[in-house]
């Protein structure tokens, strides 16, 4: 019978897979009209209303695209809109942070040496700060700073700056980059789902019925579309963030978070300048390099771990402990993994502990018993290669060990 921790675990993988396949498909559409829309172009013999087009080629045909500002003579039969690839990244991103972060607040959200609070707390103050948020960024877009695109790409990057110094002061590192980028991909989908689509929608219904869209609709969304457009590689990077514990682990988590805004703003200027044909600024590159070496140099300071002062079981760590499995259990561990997952590591070349996981003390080896189960139990993920040489009779013990928690 399949338990109910390898069941999570490959439904975590689904839904994973899912948000991946998805963003691929709404970062891909994004960037391609990006491009296209820099790189059309005008000139004599254009259909009246054309504001320009373009000539590709690809899949061995070619592809002649126009663009109409307003619409063509007549509204075609057919009219393919692109939203729900935004809907359902956001949909699928929502549902495995509550798999992962809410579901699993104890370990992954709840850093009590930052703020103690109960599970349902940490929860509570996630949501707001995601609804929170956008209200705020709303407001702001639709104020007369709204009126001038660099301010307001400025003061978004202030109001970014802030959350990711907030949100180090609220959950664990892992989660307050998670959360940034849940932030800003928040702010993202809404900008399609609130504004993009409803004004594009407004103009369609205005036009089959005679009547001349309102401007505005047309500038507000191509505002919130810029921003998304600069938004969407900082959010790859703090959704790859949760491998890499150099990245949320160190003292100036929040600092390294803030620069990788400015790579991304950097990397986009480049291509949308190349795809609109004004030249290759390669100095964005030079820029954006220099940027990345601050950010390591950053991440050479003393890392921090939620382990290093987590001393108070959970509930279930304590059932763990109680286990008359946990002390063969607790020595496979010590001796077949503690030697990396260790806040000074004994094994050759590895300078600290592998994803932030340290195994020193009972309550760590209790706390990631679910972990250990999955990945050194009933597979053989951990230790990579089995370079430790733990046998399958020691992979029983610490499947025994996980599956007699019910029994103590």
């Amino acid at each position: 019978m399949l338990d109910f921790a390898i069941a999570w675990d490959w439904l975590t993988f689904a839904v994973r897979w899912l948000h991946v396949v998805t963003a691929i498909a709404w970062i891909g559409s994004s960037f391609y009209f990006i491009a296209l829309d820099l790189g059309l172009r005008q000139h004599p013999g254009l259909p009246e209303g054309a504001h320009g087009e373009e000539w590709q080629v690809h899949g061995g045909g070619f592809y002649h695209i126009q663009k109409y500002l307003v619409a063509p003579a007549s509204m075609p039969e057919h009219l393919t809109w692109f939203k729900w690839e935004s809907y359902a990244t956001w949909l699928s991103g929502a549902a495995l942070m509550a798999m992962l972060y809410y579901a699993g607040a104890e370990l992954y959200l709840i850093d009590r040496n930052v703020l103690d609070v109960p599970a349902w707390g940490a929860i509570v103050i996630s949501l707001a700060s995601l609804t929170v948020g956008w209200i705020v960024y709303d407001r702001l877009c639709k104020s007369p700073l709204g009126d001038s695109d660099t301010g307001l790409m400025l003061l978004l990057y202030v109001l970014l700056v802030f959350m990711a110094w907030g949100y180090t002061q609220l959950f664990t590192g892992r989660a307050a980059f998670i959360h940034l980028g849940a932030f800003t991909a928040t702010i993202m989908s809404a900008n399609v789902f609130f504004i993009i689509i409803p004004n594009q929608t407004k103009v369609v219904a205005a036009l089959k019925v005679g009547k001349k869209p309102e401007p505005a609709l047309g500038k507000e969304a191509k505002q919130r579309s810029l921003h998304n457009n600069y938004l969407t590689l900082p959010v790859i990077f703090l959704m790859l963030s949760n491998h890499y514990p150099l990245a949320f682990a160190t003292p100036y988590n929040w600092v390294i978070a803030s620069l990788v805004f400015i790579m991304g703003v950097l990397i986009r200027h480049y291509f949308n300048t190349k795809h609109a044909r004004k030249g290759e600024p390669n100095w964005t590159w030079l820029v954006s390099g220099i940027v990345f070496v601050i950010i390591i140099w950053l991440s050479t300071n003393p890392i921090r771990y939620v382990e290093e002062e987590a001393e108070l079981p959970s509930r279930g760590a304590e059932r763990l402990m109680a286990s008359v499995e946990f002390d063969a259990a607790r020595d496979v561990v010590l001796s077949r993994c503690s030697m990396c997952h260790a806040a000074e590591p004994a094994w050759d070349g590895i300078h600290w502990p592998p994803k932030g996981v340290r195994l020193e003390t009972d309550v760590q080896i209790a706390t990631l018993a679910r972990d250990i189960y999955l990945q050194a139990g009933v597979s053989h993920a951990m230790p990579p290669g089995n370079v430790t040489d733990i046998p399958a009779e020691e992979r029983a013990v610490l499947v025994r060990w996980y599956r007699s928690r019910g029994d103590s």
